[in-house]
């Protein structure tokens, strides 16, 4: 039974604000590693299992959420979520070493995973249906914008405050969250209790898509097959997916119901939300080390980059919605977002070493435009089909497809630019030759350069090929980074066609309401 009035929006704004804390703690921290490892002492590779270690709770938990829903309510079990996500984040910011830190965001990966899922089955019950497109372009902005802003956040505390802040800002936010849903969500039942637990299907699901998640995050830092246990990972990730599926289609109570794999809107919406996070994950990922690295940015100013963006996202939600409540077909309004993050990627691929912030704007805002045309119609198209139960079943699903799309798409990215860098490399020392006039010419004004300052003719040629070294890797880096950017809008423009494989919706009839 759908709200209406003060009720209806309460709950929306609860169950968004909810969500939130997990989308933005997915980016928040990223920033602050530094900062971190410098203040605990770690390496850099160990500093990396505190993004890990939370990733891998939460695509572990993502696909169980709607069985746990199923299983302890679903208003107790969002509500639990809340209060073990604001625990563990008050935690992360006592931590004092990084076993702590890594052991708690991990907890706080497991109490995410129930929040963003969770909070989107209670959006749809909460909407009555011909209202439902609206009600999926509020959540969407959460779900884009969070990772968006994650970086502005974390870099301005850090920067102003101190590292710990990126975690005790969750507190006050998860008292509200806990406190309106407790007294607002209504409940549902418990239609999961006195059935048999699949723990064979729980220990398999945990397994293999733990063990896929550790390979993304980590293969690239340490060289992927070339260390045994990324090897080791690999194949108890297939086996253990392989396993996994066979146990849920032979077993009377899964822990995730394939079944809901028949609808081919779902099927096609699977693939389309992996390509999603792909996108936008990857660009976020990109775009923060292409302005650092090469650019001298801050953290600070590189969060401040991505803002706009936001902004405009949050404009579009709503006309979007509106959009879809009026019967205008979600795959015209996806390929338009897709043509739209093509553009995006094709104005960030021109970039140059002199790009300066105000050359971000507009393709910044076009992403955001695109992203908002992206994310509630590929939404609206996977979870059409579903009622009842299915529903928390297939938001978990969808949105665990959307965070492997962006591991994978991080993982893919990282290695493309090692890759790519050491190609451009080689190709630019080419033109390193006595025989180039430009070489010669760009060789000898830096010698001059250099004896006009004091240095001998020796020391100044020696100083010269410095030069010329530290020009070739930010040129191969600026062309590598441009690789990728590419890479992505193309692997957007190509997903096209997967649209016109789900079926047009006539008006109002764009959603599933969720039965009890």
């Amino acid at each position: 039974m759908a709200e209406t009035g003060f009720k209806k929006w309460i709950i929306t704004i609860t169950v968004i604000t909810a969500s939130l804390l997990e989308l933005i703690d997915t980016t928040i921290v990223n920033v602050s590693l530094p900062t971190i490892q410098g203040n605990l002492g770690a390496t850099l590779e160990d500093i990396a299992w505190i993004t890990t270690g939370y990733a891998v709770a939460n695509v572990i938990i993502l696909p169980m959420s709607g069985w746990l829903g199923s299983f302890f309510g679903r208003k107790n079990y969002f509500l639990a979520s809340i209060i073990l996500f604001t625990i563990a984040s008050f935690l992360c910011g006592n931590a004092t070493g990084l076993g702590e830190l890594v052991g708690f965001r991990i907890l706080q990966g497991i109490a995410g995973g129930g929040l963003i899922s969770t909070a989107q089955a209670i959006l749809l019950e909460t909407w009555p249906r011909e209202q439902v497109g609206t009600a999926t372009a509020l959540f969407g902005f959460g779900a884009v914008v969070g990772p968006t802003v994650g970086p502005t956040i974390g870099g301005y505390l850090t920067e102003h405050f101190s590292w710990p802040w990126i975690f005790y800002v969750n507190i006050p936010v998860g008292i509200f969250a806990a406190f309106f849903t407790y007294t607002f969500v209504k409940a549902t039942p418990k239609t999961g209790r006195g059935k048999p637990i699949d723990w064979w299907g729980i220990a398999l699901l945990a397994t293999a898509i733990g063990s896929l998640q550790v390979i993304l995050e980590k293969g690239e830092s340490e060289d992927w097959f070339a260390k045994t246990y990324i090897l080791i990972l690999t194949i108890t990730a297939i086996l253990g997916l392989l396993l996994f599926i066979w146990r849920e289609l032979s077993t009377e109570f899964p822990i995730v119901n394939f079944s809901i794999m028949r609808h081919r809107s779902f099927s096609v919406g699977m693939i389309t939300s992996f390509i999603l996070g792909f996108g936008l994950y990857g660009t976020v990922f990109v775009f923060p080390i292409f302005c650092q690295s090469l650019l001298g940015f801050s953290s600070e100013d590189t969060g401040k980059l991505l803002f706009p963006g936001g902004l405009f996202t949050l404009a579009m939600m709503p006309l979007v919605g509106q959009m879809l409540n009026k019967g205008i077909p979600a795959q015209i309004m996806a390929t338009v977002g897709m043509v739209l993050f093509f553009v995006f990627t094709h104005m960030l691929g021109d970039s140059t070493l002199e790009s300066g912030k105000g050359d971000f704007f507009w393709p910044l805002a076009i992403r955001g435009i695109g992203m908002a045309l992206l994310f509630v119609p590929l939404t609206t198209l996977a979870i059409a089909d579903l009622k009842g139960p299915e529903i928390g079943q297939g938001t978990g699903l969808n949105n665990m497809m959307r965070q492997l799309g962006g591991s994978f798409g991080i993982a893919a990215l990282t290695t493309i630019i090692h890759i790519r860098q050491g190609v451009h490399r080689n190709n630019l020392l080419v033109s390193i030759n006595p025989y180039n006039p430009a070489f010669v010419q760009r060789y000898n004004m830096y010698v001059q350069a250099f004896i006009a300052k004091g240095k001998s003719m020796l020391d100044a040629s020696h100083m010269a090929y410095g030069a010329m070294e530290g020009t070739v890797i930010r040129q191969s880096l600026l062309l590598t980074y441009n690789d990728a950017y590419w890479l992505s809008g193309i692997i957007m423009l190509c997903s096209i066609p997967l649209l016109y494989l789900q079926p047009f919706r006539r008006k109002n009839a764009q959603m599933p309401v969720d039965a009890h």
